[in-house]
C-alpha cells in the first residue's frame, strides 16, 4: 500500500483509461513503445484532452515501475488535481481580486518548488503556472517542502508557456521577468496592477523565447558581489515587494 504523499501507480490498459475518464488527477501517463491501434489513439486522446502528458518508453522501463500485468499502460497518479489557466484566472476576476501569479520556466528542483509555492500562499498569489514538459514532479517531498500549501494553491499546468503568458497578457495581466541585464528595478515597476512573475531555473534562468515573451524585465538590486540568487529566495523577494505595494 503507498503511503501518504506517495505517487500512486495504476497499471492495465482498462484501469488507466477508466481512471481519466473520471477525471482522477494524473501526472504522466506510460505507453509502452510499439503499440499501436485504437488503445493507442484513446490515450492520446484523453490525455490531450485533459492536458496529461504521454510518454512513450521502452517495455523495460514499464516492467522496471511496475510488478503486474500493466498491459503496455502505466498511469501515475498525481497527489494535487492540476487546472487550465482559462479555468482559474476568470474566477479570480470574478472574486474582484489583482491576479497575482507565479509563473516557472525549467524549474526541476522539488524541494525549490515546493519553496516557492509555499512563499506563493503566504503572499497571496493565486496560481502557479507550470509547463507540461520541464518542470518539477510533484512527489512527497515538493510537498512537504510546499508546507501544505500544495493542497490550497492552484497548479495551472500548461502545453505552452508562451502560450500562456499571451493569455495573461491577453487577459489584462503585465508579466514580469527578472534579468541581470535589464535596467529597471523591481521597485520601479507597478505591481499594484494585475501581474505576474516568471521564475527560472537555478542553471539556466528564464529561456529566451520566454523573456522575449515577458511584458516587461527588471533587476533584483544586490549590493555584494555575488551575481545569483536561489530562485525560491528571488520569489520570496518579489512577491514581497507585490505584497507591499498592494498595502
Amino acid at each position: 500500500m503507498a503511503k501518504k504523499d506517495e505517487l500512486k501507480i495504476i497499471y492495465g490498459r482498462h484501469p488507466v483509461v477508466d481512471a481519466l475518464q473520471a477525471g482522477v488527477p494524473i501526472d504522466k501517463v506510460f505507453l509502452q513503445q510499439g503499440i499501436r491501434g485504437e488503445l493507442e489513439k484513446e490515450l492520446r486522446h484523453l490525455c490531450r484532452d485533459r492536458n496529461i502528458p504521454l510518454k512513450v518508453i521502452p517495455k523495460e522501463r514499464l516492467q522496471r515501475m511496475v510488478r503486474g500485468n500493466h498491459q503496455g499502460v502505466v498511469a501515475q497518479q498525481a497527489l494535487v488535481q492540476y487546472y487550465l489557466l482559462e479555468d482559474v484566472l476568470p474566477g479570480i476576476y470574478e472574486r474582484s481580486a489583482t491576479p497575482l501569479l507565479v509563473l516557472l520556466d525549467g524549474v526541476t528542483d522539488v524541494r525549490n518548488f515546493g519553496a516557492i509555492a509555499r512563499t506563493a500562499e503566504v503572499c497571496g498569489a493565486h496560481a502557479l503556472v507550470v509547463p507540461q514538459k520541464n518542470s518539477a514532479q510533484i512527489n512527497a517531498e515538493a510537498m512537504k517542502a510546499s508546507a501544505g500549501a500544495l493542497s490550497v494553491l492552484p497548479v495551472c499546468r500548461e502545453s505552452s508557456l508562451i502560450a500562456a503568458i499571451e493569455y495573461l497578457q491577453m487577459s489584462g495581466i503585465q508579466v514580469f521577468a527578472s534579468s541581470l541585464e535589464a535596467n529597471k528595478s523591481i521597485y520601479d515597476i507597478d505591481l499594484a496592477q494585475p501581474a505576474a512573475f516568471v521564475l527560472g531555473s537555478e542553471g539556466q534562468g528564464i529561456s529566451q523565447a520566454v523573456a522575449r515573451a515577458a511584458s516587461e524585465l527588471f533587476i533584483i538590486p544586490q549590493a555584494g558581489q555575488t551575481d545569483s540568487l536561489n530562485v525560491s529566495v528571488a520569489t520570496g523577494m518579489m512577491l514581497y515587494e507585490a505584497m507591499r505595494q498592494r498595502r
